[in-house]
């Protein structure tokens, strides 16, 4: 019992380091134009991340039971995934680089669950079919968006920003700057709803699958009568993971006090070294970043919203002015984004096979 208690709280450590890691997907734009001043775009980040983080479970379903095989997954399983993603996000935050959370989850809970099963690794659920007919596994809901994301958020939203040159030409600047001033109020507000919507639901996921794990494994079967809700059983096949409200409400207030705290070295790089914005070109990015975000999150795709509202950022500087953009900040991001998946996978089947081996 006290070990299942210990790996939530590691899951909600988790989420907190993501809210604040991660607050710059929803608010660098937005500052960076001085919409809002820092303080007031956390404070809209916040409350939309919540609003999102209760609206949907199809990401967390994925999580908790389409990426690996959930008869391996241990309560040390799920430790070490999650301390692998805790120690890469607070190394990028630190050096002040944009790499994707959901990545760093995924790796370290594919590199601990192979461990569990000795080395198998067809334990990991890489190109499959669920019982429902939908496809599943670490190729179409992880490898491939990874790729196809940034190239879609860049180009859509250089389109869009050619578009508006095209229908603004004759705009005032000033004119342009006061609509899409209050424009990016409602593109910065979808943004951090759709962040909400898919980054917080990986932890509900996780805890869920904890607690399925726990279930399973006999460690809940004394629990006192107060604290039966954490029993959950597996789901049938082709069900989804069940979510209890409980788990939505404490990942979504752990996600929301996270991007409380701000991550304003990151937000340094997106608003203000790769390229310099305006308000209109902070609502072409951060609009293109949220379809995609929700679009990606009512299939159940655990996206990389860091990867998608940088490469939107970077499409609109390009519409802008191809030579304005720091191409060596974009390209360490670049590197960051291909190393997280292998170097958390790593870092997950260390800690498994030698740290948390309980």
């Amino acid at each position: 019992m006290e070990l299942v208690l210990g790996v939530i709280v590691v899951a909600l450590v988790f989420e907190f380091i993501n809210g604040f890691h991660d607050t710059a997907n929803s608010i660098a734009t937005v500052v960076a134009t001085k919409v809002l001043t820092p303080r007031q775009a956390v404070v809209l980040a916040a409350v939309f991340n919540l609003l999102g983080a209760l609206a949907g479970t199809a990401v967390a379903s994925t999580i908790g039971q389409g990426l690996v095989n959930i008869d391996f997954v241990t309560t040390a399983t799920i430790c070490s995934g999650l301390v692998a993603g805790i120690i890469w996000n607070l190394f990028t935050w630190r050096i002040g680089l944009p790499s994707s959370s959901s990545h760093a989850l995924i790796g370290g809970l594919v590199g601990a669950t192979i461990v569990s099963a000795h080395g198998d690794w067809s334990v990991v659920k890489f190109n499959s079919l669920s019982a429902s007919g939908a496809a599943e596994g670490i190729l179409p809901k992880v490898i491939l968006p990874m790729f196809i994301s940034p190239l879609l958020g860049g180009f859509l939203a250089f389109f869009v920003m050619i578009l508006l040159y095209i229908g603004l030409r004759k705009w005032k600047p000033q004119t342009v700057n006061r609509v899409f001033g209050k424009l990016q109020l409602v593109s910065s507000a979808w943004m951090g709803y759709s962040h909400g919507l898919n980054d917080a639901q990986k932890t509900m996921g996780i805890i869920a699958l904890t607690l399925v794990a726990a279930t399973k494994s006999g460690e809940l079967s004394n629990l006192p009568a107060g604290l039966s809700f954490l029993t959950i059983e597996p789901s049938a096949p082709g069900q989804p993971l069940t979510i209890d409200l409980w788990i939505k409400l404490v990942c979504a207030f752990t996600m929301a006090a996270g991007t409380w705290m701000g991550g304003w070295r990151i937000i340094k790089t997106l608003g203000h070294k790769m390229v310099t914005l305006k308000p209109v070109h902070g609502f072409a990015a951060e609009t293109t970043a949220a379809i995609l975000i929700q679009l990606a999150s009512n299939q159940g795709i655990p996206l990389s919203t860091t990867h998608v509202i940088s490469s939107s950022i970077t499409g609109v500087g390009a519409a802008k002015n191809f030579r304005a953009i720091s191409w060596g900040v974009v390209e360490r991001m670049v590197w960051a984004w291909i190393f997280t998946l292998p170097v958390c996978l790593g870092l997950g089947y260390v800690l498994s096979a030698f740290v948390f081996t309980f």
